[in-house]
């Protein structure tokens, strides 16, 4: 399994940052990896497209937890299970909001093979999604 942890600031308010990032479909405009994401109504559902390492991937993604203060969304496809975990709580001195971000990544059959020649790309684009997300939340 591959899990790369990211811990972000913004300026906007806790509870914007998680009706924001509730809506997956946004992830197109925060993650570099994200070529295309449309919901699939009804329900939380969402097909993600992805470009990684300059093939196109795609998962369908399901809200799976929703609470005050995090989100849970679970992707899957036949080669892998993604699990990104969102929690977001109001930043110390009570302006703007602390963003911590768990992607975790559990490939199927022979592709589990790939992980240990993966971690770096992902940690690559963890980083990526580090620069533009706060970015992302701050637009006014």
């Amino acid at each position: 399994m591959i899990e790369v942890v990211r811990e972000m600031r913004t300026v906007r308010p806790a509870d914007g940052v998680l009706e924001y990032l509730a809506d997956f479909a946004h992830a197109a405009e925060w993650d570099p990896g994200t070529a295309e994401c449309v919901h699939l109504g009804p329900g939380p559902r969402w097909r993600n497209v992805s470009v990684f390492r300059g093939r196109r991937t795609e998962l369908v993604y399901e809200l799976v937890a929703r609470e005050s203060d995090r989100l849970v969304f679970v992707g899957r496809n036949r080669t892998v299970t993604a699990t990104d975990e969102i929690v977001v709580d109001p930043a110390p001195g009570g302006t703007g909001a602390v963003v911590r971000y768990r992607a975790r990544l559990r490939f199927h059959g022979l592709a589990r093979l790939a992980e240990p020649f993966l971690r770096r790309e992902f940690a690559r684009l963890a980083d990526a999604v580090e620069q533009r997300l706060p970015a992302v939340l701050d637009r006014p």
